[in-house]
């Protein structure tokens, strides 16, 4: 198509921005999880949605855009295909932040066992005080 770029194109950073962008609309993610179950036709992509088969074949370009999805011909047929291959940076990048932020809670879980042992022992101090003058 004149004027679009193809997704093996473009650098990683273009690329993960262009999926995570894609995967904001419920019915693309409706779409990719269609075809996580196998290939299949615009027609076929469109049954069970209620917008136009014109609508689809837009979301169908914004995921073929954004290197989710690939198309094929089989004869008068068309199916698409997930890529799989192009969720492994998504999952790639979800993963690294979730692990940093896991590390930062295992951080702060630390702390605050340490900071709670180290007060356990003054508590008690100040407990046998209290109870002993009363």
């Amino acid at each position: 198509m004149p004027g679009t770029i193809a997704a093996a194109v473009l650098d990683p950073e273009d690329q993960l921005n262009r999926a995570f962008m894609a995967l904001a609309d419920p019915v693309r993610r409706k779409i990719l999880a269609r075809l996580a179950l196998g290939d299949a036709t615009v027609n076929e992509i469109a049954q069970p949605f209620t917008v136009t088969l014109q609508a689809i074949s837009k979301h169908l370009q914004v995921l073929e855009g954004a290197g989710l999805i690939t198309r094929s011909r089989e004869a008068q047929r068309r199916p698409c295909h997930l890529n799989t291959t192009a969720l492994g940076p998504l999952a790639e990048w979800i993963e690294n932040y979730r692990l940093q932020a896991e590390e930062r809670f295992a951080r702060l879980d630390e702390l605050l066992a340490s900071t709670t042992d180290k007060d356990s022992p003054e508590k008690e101090k100040n407990n046998e005080h209290q109870h002993n003058n009363h």
